[in-house]
This record gives C-alpha cells, sequence and structure tokens, in this order.
C-alpha cells in the first residue's frame, strides 16, 4: 500500500482528507506544526515547519505521495522545503491543491499559490496539480463578517462558484490514487452565483435582515474578479450548491 503523507492536516481541506483516510483504515501521516494530542483518527502525526524546513526531512522519509494542502505565508519557500525533502527520500508524486485564477488575479495569496506551483512543476517530481473555485466555508466566513455590520458591502460586479470542500477532498484522495497527470482539470461548483445573491442567500437561511450595498472597489485584483477570472463554468463539476451548504451548516436557522 503506499505510504501517503498530508501536509495542512489541520486546515479546512486538510482535516476532511484525513478523516477519510480514516474512515477506510488507510494508514496516513501528518505534518504538523504542533503535536497531537487525543487524535481519533489513527493517523501518524509528525511534527514540521514548513517553511523553516525543521522536520520536514523526518515527515518525508519513506512517502510514496504528497498531499501539499498546507497554505500561508510563503508557500513557495514552504514548497521549495516540501520537494527538496522529497527528491531526496524519492517520492513519487506530489499532489497540490490551487485556486482557479491564481496567473490571472494579481493579489498576494494569488502570487503565492503560483510560485508555488511553479516550484513544484519545476522540481523534476512526478506531479498533479488541481485548481479550484473558493470553498463554501470561505465564502460563507466572509459573508458572516460582512453580516455583521447593519449595512452588508459585498463588492459590485463580481461572481463566485463554491465548491464544497468535501467534494474537493474526494476529488484529491482520487488524483493520489491515480498516476501523476501534471495541471489536471480544474473544479468548480455547481452555480455561478453574484455576490450579492450569495449575501442574500445566506441572509435567507440565517432568517436575518440586511441592506446589502455593492461597492466598486478598485485595484487590479478586484478587476480580475470582475471579468470572472476566479470562475471555471466549463468545469462546474460540484454537487453541492450553496444554499444546500448553508443548510446543512445551520440547520437551527
Amino acid at each position: 500500500m503506499s505510504q501517503l503523507l498530508v501536509t495542512g492536516g489541520t486546515g479546512t481541506l486538510g482535516r476532511v482528507i484525513v478523516d477519510e483516510f480514516a474512515a477506510t483504515s488507510q494508514p496516513v501521516r501528518v505534518l504538523s506544526r504542533r503535536p497531537r494530542t487525543n487524535d481519533t483518527s489513527g493517523a501518524d502525526w509528525v511534527v514540521g515547519d514548513l517553511r523553516s524546513g525543521l522536520g520536514v526531512d523526518d515527515s518525508v522519509a519513506g512517502i510514496d505521495t504528497i498531499i501539499h494542502c498546507a497554505s500561508g505565508r510563503g508557500d513557495a519557500v514552504s514548497a521549495k522545503n516540501l520537494v527538496r525533502a522529497a527528491a531526496a527520500s524519492n517520492c513519487s508524486h506530489v499532489v497540490f491543491i490551487s485556486i482557479v485564477g491564481v496567473d490571472e488575479i494579481p493579489i498576494g495569496y494569488y502570487r503565492s499559490k503560483r510560485a508555488a506551483e511553479r516550484v513544484i512543476e519545476n522540481s523534476g517530481l512526478p506531479y498533479t496539480i488541481l485548481r479550484t473555485t473558493q470553498f463554501h466555508n470561505l465564502v460563507t466566513r466572509a459573508l458572516i463578517s460582512l453580516a455583521r455590520l447593519p449595512v452588508m458591502p459585498v463588492p459590485a460586479g463580481t461572481s463566485f462558484q463554491p465548491v464544497d470542500v468535501r467534494e474537493v477532498a474526494a476529488r484529491l484522495i482520487e488524483l493520489a490514487s491515480a498516476a501523476p497527470g501534471g495541471r489536471v482539470a480544474e473544479m468548480g461548483g455547481p452555480e455561478i452565483l453574484r455576490t450579492e445573491d450569495l449575501a442574500r442567500t445566506y441572509l435567507d437561511v440565517r432568517g436575518r435582515r440586511r441592506l446589502i450595498a455593492p461597492l466598486s472597489l478598485p485595484g487590479r485584483g478586484f478587476a480580475g474578479f470582475r471579468r470572472g477570472a476566479n470562475l471555471t463554468p466549463e468545469h462546474a463539476v460540484g454537487t453541492k450548491g450553496f444554499r444546500q451548504f448553508l443548510t446543512d451548516t445551520f440547520p437551527s436557522s
């Protein structure tokens, strides 16, 4: 059986992947910056820091396939440390999660993701890169924050295509079990919704009232969102819609 490592195993996506492996009793190693206590997943938790490189060699030793979900400041540096260790241990497959539009929307986080993609592409290692649209969870967190105000501001002229994190996790596990595919087809949610409609749906499910105020925001980043560079309508393969996600998340609302 292939030996697997998941980075970012405590994050939104990584947690789901680790739980899926636990449900099938498949052994998995998880790289974490902090030791885990009272964990019931059955995973092998290894302490390490991708940004500094501390503990990364030990975490990758004996690993065949890496699902790289860790993300944050310094993504390219983390990717360099990971692929260096992976190459030294003869890892045969690196699977990386990225974002639709990282090469078209000039904001810091997207630039960092694209830089990490390049590191993996140029590493000489067999790899698979999956770009997806925003998770339902991320869109919801933004709406929760905006709804705290009496008037709910949203960026005008923008739309999103949220996708369910469990569906993305299942796709990554499928890709990790297959041969390296390079940059594979993108993955988007089942529907493209204007930001105002996302806000209205959130308020409706939560039983709240707010005046929604679309604001035209400056900058090349927001211009990219207005162009729809964050969307992939030809790859709307997700099945769970945004309202269903909200209903499942807030059942008592």
